[in-house]
C-alpha cells in the first residue's frame, strides 16, 4: 500500500482507502451516543476526508448497543463491534485499533469530555509529521478528588517509568497506521493503551484541547479502578514495586538491627531491663503486614505470567456491524 501523505490541508492516501479510522469504547452510554454521533459527523465532514467511526460496544448493559445499530443503518460509515461481554476499557480500546483501516486512527471516549471540536487541532498537529499527537486537557470539567487522583496517578507512573511520553492522562489522541501496526503486536493482557504508544517510542507531541464536561451519565472510573488501572501499568511496566520490597526488608533489617542494639546496650551500661510483652506482639503484627505485602506483590507478577501463560484472546467478539 501506498503510504500516506501529509500535508497542512490533511493526509492523502491512495484511492479508496479510509483516511482517518475513529475508534471509541462504549460501556453504558445510551444518553450520550446520538449527540457524539452528531457532533463527530460534523467534525469529520469538516475534514474533507473518507472516515470511519468504530464504537466499540464493551458489554453494555443499557440500550447503547441498539442505539449504535440504528445508527449504523443510517451510516455505512459507522462500525459496531460488540463484545461478548465487559472486557475493560483498554481491551475495547484493543479490539477497536485491530477493526481501524484508516491511515490515521484517532482515539476518543464516548462521554463527550473528549470533544469532537477539538479533533482538527490533533490532525493539524499530526500533518506536521508528528508520529503520535495527545491532548493536554486544559480546564478540565471534574471534581477535585477526581483531579488530584489523576494527577497523582501520572506523576507516579511517569516517576517509575521514566519516559518522557509515557502517561499523558485520557486516551484522545491521532496515531499514523504504523503505529497503530506495531501496537497490535503488543498482546499483553494487562493492558495501559496509551503506556504502550508511548513505549513504542516514535515521535509524540501533545496540544492542549479544551476539555468537556461528561454530557450525561457518570463516569465508569471510580477511585477504585483508578487504584487497580495504577497497580496492573505499574506491575506491566515496571520492576519498581519488587524492588521496593528488597529496599523495604533491608530498611526493617537495619532498624531491628539497630533497636536490638540499643536495647542491649541500654540494659548492659544502664540496668533497664528489656521491656517485653507489648513490644514483642507490635513487632510480630508490622513484621507480619509487611511480609504479606510482599508476598501479594510477588502474587500479582506471577499472577500476571500465569494469566499471560494461559493464551487466551484479549477479547471475544459477539457481533460486527459494517
Amino acid at each position: 500500500m501506498k503510504p500516506m501523505t501529509r500535508h497542512p490541508g490533511g493526509i492523502t492516501s491512495e484511492s479508496g482507502t479510509v483516511q482517518y479510522s475513529v475508534v471509541i469504547p462504549v460501556f453504558d452510554e445510551q444518553e450520550n451516543l446520538v449527540e457524539l454521533y452528531r457532533r463527530l459527523t460534523v467534525v469529520m465532514q469538516g475534514l474533507a476526508a473518507s472516515y470511519e467511526i468504530i464504537f466499540v460496544d464493551d458489554g453494555s448493559r443499557d440500550e447503547s448497543f441498539h442505539i449504535m445499530k440504528t445508527l449504523h443503518e443510517q451510516d455505512p460509515r459507522l462500525k459496531v463491534v460488540k463484545l461478548s461481554r465487559n472486557f475493560g476499557h483498554h481491551l475495547a480500546l484493543t479490539a477497536g485499533l485491530d477493526c481501524a483501516r484508516g491511515e490515521a486512527v484517532i482515539l476518543m471516549d464516548a462521554d463527550l469530555q473528549d470533544q469532537p471540536e477539538e479533533i482538527p487541532k490533533l490532525t493539524g498537529k499530526f500533518c506536521q509529521g508528528y508520529d503520535v499527537v495527545y491532548g493536554i486537557r486544559m480546564n478540565r470539567k471534574e471534581g477535585f478528588v477526581r483531579r488530584i487522583a489523576a494527577y497523582l496517578f501520572l506523576a507516579i507512573m511517569n516517576r517509575v517509568v521514566g519516559s518522557g511520553h509515557f502517561a499523558t492522562g485520557g486516551v484522545f489522541r491521532i496515531m499514523s497506521r504504523q503505529v497503530r501496526d506495531e501496537l497490535q503486536r503488543c498482546r499483553e493482557t494487562s493492558r495501559f493503551v496509551t503506556g504502550l504508544i508511548g513505549w513504542l517510542g516514535f515521535s509524540q507531541s501533545g496540544v492542549e484541547v479544551e476539555h468537556g464536561a461528561r454530557f450525561a451519565g457518570r463516569t465508569k472510573y471510580n477511585l477504585w479502578r483508578l487504584i487497580r488501572l495504577l497497580l496492573n501499568t505499574l506491575t506491566s511496566f515496571s520492576y519498581l514495586p519488587l524492588q521496593f520490597a528488597s529496599y523495604l526488608g533491608l530498611f526493617i533489617a537495619l532498624l531491628s538491627l539497630s533497636l536490638g542494639s540499643y536495647v542491649i546496650l541500654r540494659w548492659i551500661f544502664v540496668g533497664i531491663p528489656v521491656a517485653g510483652f507489648t513490644s514483642i506482639i507490635v513487632a510480630i503484627l508490622f513484621l507480619g503486614a509487611v511480609q504479606l505485602m510482599v508476598l501479594g506483590l510477588i502474587g500479582e507478577y506471577v499472577g500476571r505470567t500465569y494469566t499471560e501463560s494461559q493464551g487466551r484472546p484479549l477479547y471475544v467478539v459477539k457481533e460486527i456491524l459494517e
